[in-house]
């Protein structure tokens, strides 16, 4: 059930504002476009909207960002594009007009710059025009507040009545966009509740949440992104040592009379540690890179692969923290090798040799590796988000 059905709703569309340059957080790219947290700023929200039921959702994009904003969005639907205006409130009056075809019953009205939209605020914000024109999140000032001018205090201001104000703010469509067009060209409006108001339509405040903060500089950008993004992902693989093949572990050749079977080098351990980092980042696992169906990967060297893996954890804005690898066998010991498989994997992996860590041990002669019919490993890969 979306949330325009379980509102007894005809429609409710929403309007991201992605408008703006956002060059405070000191790139070339506008901040709603950087990636943060494996994904762009904008798609946080906007997926945020339609695994919410909204549609469609509208998005006021800066001129000459068409191509880019596409590729940020990839793959999500409803979703449609207008160019903004030179200000905030021109590209939600282009965003809104845009709407009025089919126009939907109410709208949510949001800011990409404030990637976290949880579900309750939606559904309190919906709920909450049930009896109004207008809703808006809204969180109390804690801290005391002063009015000063020139560095000094002029007098102290009581915070009882005042308030955050965040986005997505909501309001009946009709409503808003009539006052988003009688609106004058000066002051600029800080937010569509002030544009709102200023037709005489009353707005209620509903309870916000802290983790709607806005991304406006690059501390920001650095903070929020490090703020719970740790990843952590497993991988496992066994493969069967035969007679006639090479034994390659952690990307080193190592003295054996036998060998693993595998389509490629057969590196079991690489392969764990691949399935590791591409779990790390859910980006699937080593059969849907490298399917053993494929012939070119026959007799491939199985570093291309940890390789691959590597450049996906940082194109999805991920760095690795740390690779954790345990060896299972009864035969050859792994003990004198350890080193110089924990120099390969960090040479491949382009990490600090003391964010690898290579760890060997035995089954105690108990199934098939205790019986030297195979060799496992299994693998643990830590990433943390740029």
């Amino acid at each position: 059930m979306n949330a325009s059905q379980s509102l007894g709703q005809t429609q409710i569309a929403a309007i991201v504002v992605a408008a703006g340059k956002g060059l405070r957080t000191g790139g070339v790219l506008p901040k709603q476009f950087v990636i943060w947290r494996g994904k762009p700023l904008l798609r946080h929200s906007v997926e945020a909207l339609l695994e919410a039921g909204i549609d469609p959702v509208v998005v006021a994009i800066p001129d000459g960002w068409e191509a880019v904003a596409a590729d940020a969005l990839a793959g999500l639907s409803p979703v449609r594009f207008v160019v903004g205006g030179a200000t905030r409130q021109e590209s939600v009056r282009v965003a809104l007009e845009a709407l009025e075809a089919d126009a939907p019953a109410k709208v949510l009205i949001h800011d990409a710059a404030r990637p976290v939209l949880p579900r309750a605020v939606i559904n309190g914000l919906l709920g909450a025009l049930d009896g109004a024109l207008g809703a808006v999140p809204v969180l109390p000032v804690v801290d005391s507040m002063v009015r000063g001018a020139e560095g000094a205090i002029l007098h102290p201001v009581t915070r009882e009545e005042l308030y955050r104000v965040q986005t997505p703010q909501a309001f009946d469509y009709a409503a808003i966009l009539a006052a988003h067009r009688a609106w004058a060209s000066a002051p600029e409006a800080g937010d569509d509740a002030q544009v709102a108001m200023a037709a005489g339509h009353d707005v209620l405040l509903i309870d916000g949440d802290e983790a709607l903060r806005k991304v406006t500089f690059a501390a920001d950008l650095e903070e929020q992104a490090m703020g719970g993004q740790v990843r952590t992902g497993m991988g496992f693989d066994v493969h069967r040592l035969v007679d006639g093949e090479e034994l390659w572990l952690c990307g080193v050749k190592i003295p054996h009379d036998k060998g693993l079977s595998g389509h490629s080098d057969a590196d079991v351990a690489i392969h764990a540690l691949v399935d590791a980092l591409l779990g790390a980042i859910a980006a699937g696992d080593i059969g849907d890179h490298f399917p053993p169906s494929d012939p070119q990967w026959k007799g491939a060297s199985s570093d291309r692969f940890l390789a691959h893996a590597a450049s996906l954890v940082r194109a999805a804005g991920f760095d690795i923290s740390n690779v954790d690898v345990t060896v299972i066998c009864e035969a050859p010991k792994i003990g004198p090798h350890k080193a110089v498989m924990r120099g390969a994997l960090a040479r491949i992996l382009g990490i600090d040799l003391g964010a690898v860590s290579v760890k060997a041990t035995t089954t105690e002669r108990l199934g098939l590796t205790g019986r030297g019919e195979g060799i496992a490993a299994q693998a643990v890969a830590t990433v943390h988000a740029r």
